[in-house]
């Protein structure tokens, strides 16, 4: 599913049956700028019932390039991450 199919899916909804494309549209676009804004800050958006978005770091370690089998080095990195909530372990 992408954007447009989500917003789409939305609109299916009985209860957002008022809100038009554009109302449903910006409501995905600053819901994931909110949760884009938050972890960047390293603060974490716990949604109950679907996961957790948090802030992770990834520690400096040694690669090896596959083409000429020389060793690098790979620097630390921050990335975003997401656990899935119970729930939603539990549907699969």
């Amino acid at each position: 599913m992408n954007r447009k199919e989500l917003i789409e899916a939305i609109l299916k909804d009985k209860q957002l049956a008022h809100l038009t494309k554009k109302d449903a549209d910006h409501f995905v676009a600053t819901l994931l700028d909110v949760v884009k804004k938050t972890v960047k800050k390293g603060d974490d958006v716990s949604l109950i019932g679907f996961g957790t978005f948090s802030k992770t770091r990834r520690a400096a370690r040694m690669g090896v390039n596959p083409a000429t089998g020389e060793k690098i080095k790979i620097k630390a990195k921050t990335l975003p991450k997401f656990r899935p909530g119970k729930a939603w372990k539990d549907m699969f």
